[in-house]
């Protein structure tokens, strides 16, 4: 090769994917996924359109093709952990075969039967059609577990719809790969003109358990690697030149083999390296180690895979097969949903599971759209017109799949996001379990404008003191339940604190607050550190009062000043949060705020995420902001920026 071409196709792609990756940000503003906005900048780049990389640029670069393809499979192995699917493998198994036969079938007719509207099919001969036909079944049979798992941990979803897509997702990329490797056997068979006879027959088999083996034993050469102490920064080079080789080393075995033996060996690629990651997620303790590192690249390795396939795309063929795209698009969710409807009734799902599951199925990306890129690479004969068909049916897929999961989640009860209701303009707490703590800490929040409920379900501990001025009461929680606390608090309550000596209960409650009411201020004290981890999930502050202590020493001796306002042996000082409320707030600088000499803005959140204020930051509506100054100018710019 070129050294030089190959030099100045990298520094320009460079550019390109540095360009993919803003662009792929500015797609996630419009709800988009990121690969959409990497394909639309590789489209734009591409030497159809803009021509900042030239085709044979994008043929340069073939190399990072592949060892884009040998990470998808690295991350759809190390994906499929066995012992994450106990309890659902009846309905897995049975919604995985019926899915991938029903999706194969009708879309692979599809095609078939749609060959004279599909330009590149129109001069094949009938062995070419069924060969196009059987391959495009099987990538639009694929599934995208990391658009799946992105859905579940944005929506909390869990439950036993949730396992089951899981499941099928996860098992279905893995015979995905398998069924490609049978697929393109049979089409090598049938554009070459061979026949299918026991020979072929037991040539498909070697090649199929002889990719398995070496899946292994590629596995255990990566397992050396990850056993190792070595920094990230050289395992992942080496995990991916391995796979970089096991693609390179296959291609040239087949060449080999088709200048030197009576038959052409036809290794797959995609399959060694996923049952290599396979072997080491499920066969080694290394599955923790190998899915850090693959995350560690996750986005460079994705950047650069879904830009350069939208560089090789040719619009003008996008356009001409886009009617016959949106058809098999159609066929497909028909397949979807009798697969998935007669596979749950086998297997025994509720009948609304049955119904909804293909909403679940829709999306595709990675495994999907690196079996398109290989058979671009494999078979000439059907080249990038075939890719550009199948990537822009993927596309469609990813823009419509994640809505429709995202449906399904919420009609079966699964989803368990934060109740969304609206705030008011007055302060509620509720805390629960009443001793002095909790009694000394109400009398300080009552002298801040708030309105307290204190709950126990201990009914001993409850006072049967009259509230002050309506704004604190105690009461007897009967059960941990959403009905019950919902007979007792105010629907609108900004901050729960949780003050129990169980921990369970305090974990049931804080979920429940998070969920039934949309409380996503809470605060636990711990017992014990054994459920911190389940806590945290749901954003809890975690209290532990010995750390606390020591922090709390710890800021007196580093920030004393600080401190002593904080912790108000400052009484000329108070820290208040306020909540952006005013419409002519929002839009302007924090330097624009006339606020009083004596306040200073020591922090602002903006949808869960903290931001560090300067002059030039913006205002929105729903800020908290956090202030600190003299009470009486505190309480004058809550008047003026909301409550």
């Amino acid at each position: 090769m070129d050294f030089y071409l190959l030099g100045f196709s990298l520094g320009s792609f460079l550019f390109v994917a540095l360009a993919a990756y803003q662009i792929g940000k500015v797609a996630t503003h419009f709800h988009l996924p990121l690969i959409t906005g990497y394909l639309v900048a590789g489209i734009l780049a591409g030497p159809f359109i803009f021509q900042f990389v030239a085709s044979i640029n994008v043929e340069a670069l073939r190399f990072l093709d592949e060892t884009a393809l040998a990470f998808i499979a690295f991350a759809a192995g190390s994906e499929m952990a066995l012992d994450e699917l106990r309890g659902r493998y009846r309905s897995i198994g049975w919604n995985t075969l019926t899915q991938i036969i029903a999706v194969y079938i009708f879309t692979g007719a599809a095609i078939l039967l749609l060959a004279d509207q599909i330009p590149f099919m129109r001069d094949l001969p009938l062995q070419g059609r069924i060969a196009a036909a059987l391959l495009g079944g099987t990538i639009l049979a694929a599934r995208s577990p990391s658009s799946a798992i992105a859905i579940i941990n944005e929506m909390r979803a869990r439950g036993p719809f949730i396992k089951t897509v899981l499941g099928v997702t996860l098992v279905k990329d893995v015979l995905i790969v398998v069924l490609f490797a049978l697929s393109t056997s049979i089409a090598s068979t049938l554009l070459t003109g061979n026949t299918f006879d026991l020979g072929f027959i037991l040539l498909v088999s070697f090649e199929l358990l002889a990719s398995i083996g070496l899946g292994v034993l590629v596995g255990k050469l990566m397992s050396l690697i990850l056993r190792n102490h070595w920094e990230d920064r050289l395992k992942i080079p080496l995990l991916l030149i391995i796979g970089y080789l096991v693609f390179a080393l296959s291609g040239e075995l087949r060449i080999w083999s088709h200048d030197n033996l009576p038959v052409e060996l036809l290794f797959e690629p995609l399959l060694i390296c996923m049952i290599a990651s396979f072997w080491l997620t499920n066969r080694t303790p290394y599955r923790s180690e190998l899915r850090h590192l693959l995350h560690r690249i996750e986005m460079p390795i994705f950047v650069m895979f879904f830009t350069l396939i939208g560089g090789s795309l040719d619009i003008g063929v996008v356009m001409t097969v886009l009617p016959i795209t949106i058809a098999i698009f159609a066929v497909r969710l028909l397949a979807l949903f009798i697969g998935g409807f007669v596979g749950g009734t086998v297997a025994g799902d509720p009948p609304q599971f049955n119904r909804l599951t293909w909403m679940a199925y829709i999306t595709q990306a990675g495994v999907g759209l690196g079996l398109a890129k290989e058979v671009a690479i494999t078979f000439p004969l059907l080249g990038a017109d075939f890719t550009t068909l199948m990537v822009a049916i993927i596309v469609i897929s990813q823009l419509v799949g994640p809505p429709f999961f995202k449906f399904a989640i919420r009609l079966v009860g699964e989803s368990h996001l934060p109740k969304d209701i609206a705030d008011d303009e007055i302060l509620d707490v509720v805390i629960v379990g009443i001793e002095n703590q909790s009694r000394q800490l109400a009398e300080r929040l009552l002298a801040h404008g708030w309105r307290v409920k204190l709950l126990d379900i201990d009914q001993t501990h409850v006072s049967g003191a009259p509230g002050e001025n309506g704004r604190r009461h105690e009461s007897w929680l009967p059960e941990i339940s959403a009905d019950a606390l919902g007979q007792l608090i105010e629907p609108k309550t900004e901050v729960a604190v949780t003050l129990l000596p169980d921990d369970d209960d305090s974990l049931k409650l804080c979920q429940i607050f998070y969920e039934d009411f949309g409380i996503t201020r809470q605060i636990a004290r711990l017992n014990t550190y054994n459920l911190v981890d389940q806590f945290r999930e749901l954003n809890v502050h975690v209290l532990d009062p010995a750390n606390a202590m020591v922090h709390l020493l710890d800021n007196f001796v580093r920030a004393p000043q600080l401190a002593a306002m904080v912790f108000e042996d400052d009484p000329d000082h108070d820290v208040m949060q306020v909540t952006i409320t005013d419409p002519n707030v929002d839009g302007l600088h924090l330097r624009e705020l006339i606020l009083p000499d004596d306040v200073l803005v020591m922090a602002i959140v903006r949808n869960g995420h903290s931001i560090v204020p300067h002059g030039y930051t913006n205002l929105h509506l729903d800020d908290e902001v956090t202030l600190i100054g003299p009470t009486e100018s505190l309480e004058e710019v809550a008047l003026k920026l909301g409550y």
